[in-house]
């Protein structure tokens, strides 16, 4: 009987522990809209004046999933190439503004917006690409809509947003390129590693059980989440960029991705001295020359 008692107990600390850890994972803590965008000016990275002037249509785009995703959408007159920005977890559409001046001085489109549950836009919960994979779908739809039949769309994403522009392409074969910025390789082993280094705890048994936990909050199990399998579904080219120096999503999980990319045209960018998200701010004259570089030999431009 203390045997039993004793299981029951630990199995009771287990799921509570698998469920504190769901619930961290897939309901962040998210900074405000305003927020961000102070965040950005303070550092440099939007340019108020620059950001005001530009000429601009608020989206409001019902999801897939029934919530109103929001964005902003910056056109080109008579261009027929657009691209759609994905920010990173906890942030908002501001995080993308930094990237828009690589792809507006080549001519396209550009469409930024604030993730399922982030900024503006609706949604509960965060999913890592298992919902918000539509959402972009459904964008894509709306873009092409907006440009033409014959639009040239691709997608940049940093961070989450790089690992939802890989699973949305795996689906959409209208994308014709993906530049994906630090995503991570596969959601289970990401924990994994960040549960070691946050917490200092064991992957086993805490992971499987915050999936399983996960499943019964979102829908959604980590393993659902594998963008270093969905890559083998692309065929479009994809440009796997990295910071040399991330310890948040480990550089290493690039190299899988890369790897694992099979199908189609690919190449690989490690950006020297570059933490997580940094690889643009720490090296932007390369980063743009390897941005410009991939979409001209992909014949985007």
């Amino acid at each position: 009987m203390p045997f039993l008692i004793a299981a029951l107990v630990l199995l009771l600390l287990l799921l509570v522990g698998g469920l504190y850890f769901a619930y961290i994972v897939t309901f962040p803590k998210c900074f405000g809209f305003e927020e961000t965008y102070e965040i950005e000016k303070a550092s440099g990275k939007l340019v108020e004046a620059d950001f005001q002037r530009m000429e601009k249509e608020v989206l409001r785009l019902p999801s897939p999933h029934g919530y109103e995703l929001h964005g902003y959408y910056f056109p080109v007159p008579g261009s027929k190439r657009g691209v759609i920005l994905s920010h990173g977890i906890t942030y908002t559409l501001f995080g993308s503004v930094k990237y828009m001046k690589i792809f507006r001085d080549l001519g396209f489109n550009v469409l930024i917006y604030d993730l399922r549950n982030h900024g503006r836009s609706g949604g509960r919960n965060s999913t890592f690409g298992y919902y918000e994979r539509c959402d972009l779908q459904a964008l894509t739809t709306w873009m092409i809509e907006k440009i033409g039949p014959d639009a040239v769309i691709g997608t940049h994403g940093e961070s989450m947003g790089a690992g939802i522009s890989l699973m949305h392409a795996a689906l959409d074969a209208r994308i014709r390129f993906v530049v994906s910025d630090c995503s991570y390789s596969d959601l289970p082993d990401l924990l994994s590693y960040r549960i070691k280094q946050d917490y200092h705890l064991p992957a086993f048994p805490l992971i499987p059980a915050a999936s399983l936990m996960s499943k019964l909050l979102t829908g959604m199990r980590f393993e659902d989440v594998r963008p270093a399998q969905e890559v083998q579904k692309i065929n479009a080219p994809v440009l796997f960029i990295h910071g040399a120096e991330d310890d948040f999503i480990p550089t290493r999980q690039v190299y899988a991705l890369y790897e694992n990319k099979t199908r189609g045209p690919r190449q690989m960018y490690v950006a020297p001295n570059a933490a997580h998200a940094e690889s643009f701010w720490t090296n932007q004259e390369e980063y743009t020359r390897v941005v410009t570089r991939f979409l001209m030999e992909n014949q985007i431009l």
